[in-house]
């Protein structure tokens, strides 16, 4: 999973060009990896419904994707209320069989960073608002982010740029300001498809799937030898602005 050289370079080159000014994180896969335990819920209680699944299907079908749009593609046969009531259950198991949730390796180190060069950072998920805040309240991080962007509160979700577009918006910054950290194809594309550049983390997905979607560097988290160098050359620039 380790970044090639070439990439490296390229990024460097990218984030030259970068007036950075604030992180935004996504959070299933990027902030903890959440998504092995998400996989066995959605497995368990969709073989209760007739539907058996694999983690190769739930990478291309569910993985990164809103709860609504998930549940009407594969159980089409449940009304409008059954539906929802299958998101609650599914989501409410999730909360109830998480284990002591811990962050993902380094990323404690780059928000003490990320504050110490003066910039915002920020949480944009698809994530369920009830889970967003549990996830949180796990990482000991519910009071970390000057803001956290729900998609299900915007009523648009990723791959819509629309999560991160807002997200600039709230912080009054343009997408060159930015940098973002993705590890779903759904989430590179928001990211991307938002003009800022971003930052594939592959714990779920290989990195060459990212890179085709247009991430700038994959690591495979936040310890990776070649996010920091970036990160020093940002800071360096940063410097140099003041």
């Amino acid at each position: 999973m380790a970044t090639t050289q070439p990439n490296l370079e390229q990024a460097l080159a990218t984030i030259a060009e970068t007036q950075l000014l604030g992180i935004l994180y996504d959070l299933d896969g990027t902030l903890v990896n959440t998504d092995p335990l998400h996989f066995q819920v959605w497995q368990a209680m969709l073989r209760e419904c007739g539907l058996d699944i694999d983690e190769a299907f739930y990478q291309a079908k569910i993985s990164g994707r809103l709860k609504p749009a998930i549940v009407q593609d594969l159980l089409p046969h449940l009304s409008p209320l059954q539906q929802q009531q299958f998101i609650e259950q599914k989501e409410a198991q999730f909360r109830e069989q998480a284990p002591q949730l811990t962050p993902l390796p380094g990323l404690m180190k780059l928000m003490q960073w990320a504050i110490e060069q003066g910039l915002r950072q920020g949480v944009v998920t698809n994530a369920p608002s009830e889970n967003v805040h549990h996830v949180l309240r796990s990482l000991h991080l519910e009071e970390a982010f000057d803001q956290v962007v729900i998609a299900d509160m915007l009523g648009i979700g990723k791959p819509d740029p629309a999560p991160y577009t807002y997200a600039l918006q709230q912080f009054d910054l343009a997408p060159k300001q930015a940098l973002a950290f993705e590890d779903s194809p759904s989430g590179i594309r928001s990211a991307v498809g938002a003009g800022i550049l971003t930052i594939g983390i592959a714990t779920s997905y290989d990195p060459q799937t990212l890179y085709a979607l247009g991430a700038t560097l994959v690591i495979p988290d936040f310890t990776a030898p070649a996010l920091w160098e970036l990160l020093d050359a940002t800071a360096t620039g940063l410097r140099n602005e003041n």
